[in-house]
């Protein structure tokens, strides 16, 4: 078998790429953020950088969104708990990333098919996973006669999630009571859903 050609990607290269853009973004924010500065702060060429991501916002993607760790929360031993749970660990991922990364991201999104995909096939997807764990569960419990559709059930939590974030504009902080009242009505909606 033949030894891949070209030199191996350096993992401490990637690092201080995702560390200086992280830097970057708590200081100046989404829009004055330059591939020139990321590459000055990490110590490399804007080669290395565009070697690994072919545009800016690939590269806040990867560095802010792309690694966030998001686990089925432990079984509460109900559908409300197991939602209010999930919907903690959402908002607490959700505001992690330095202010307004988030929303100015996801308007990028729309306009880069790559970006699109990334973000469907990360993001998107372990939330949607713990989602549909959390409504497996319940239908394990009898709470659910059947698993509702998973992409429903996600939108359900999420809107109001981003609306009180992204929309509204509230504070994160007073979300934090909010999420059982929105984890209640999501589990009665989700409780009626039809087969």
């Amino acid at each position: 078998m033949k030894p891949p050609l070209g030199r191996p990607r350096d993992d401490r290269v990637d690092r201080a790429i995702a560390d200086a853009t992280r830097a970057i973004l708590a200081e100046t924010g989404y829009a004055q953020l330059t591939v020139d500065a990321v590459a000055a702060r990490a110590g490399v060429g804007k080669a290395a950088i565009y070697r690994r991501h072919a545009t800016k916002q690939q590269m806040i993607f990867a560095a802010v969104l792309h690694d966030l760790l998001l686990a089925p929360p432990p079984d509460s031993g109900s559908l409300r708990g197991d939602l209010t749970a999930l919907l903690r660990d959402i908002v607490a991922n959700l505001t992690a990333p330095p202010a307004g990364v988030v929303p100015a991201l996801l308007a990028d999104v729309h306009g880069d098919p790559a970006l699109a995909a990334a973000f469907t096939s990360t993001f998107v997807a372990a939330e949607r996973g713990c989602v549909e764990e959390v409504l497996d569960r319940a239908v394990a419990r009898g709470e659910l006669p059947h698993r509702p559709d998973p992409a429903v059930a996600h939108a359900l939590l999420l809107g109001p999630v981003f609306a009180w974030l992204f929309l509204l504009r509230e504070d994160p902080a007073r979300l934090g009571p909010v999420t059982a009242a929105l984890a209640e009505t999501a589990a009665t909606t989700l409780t009626a859903a039809p087969a």
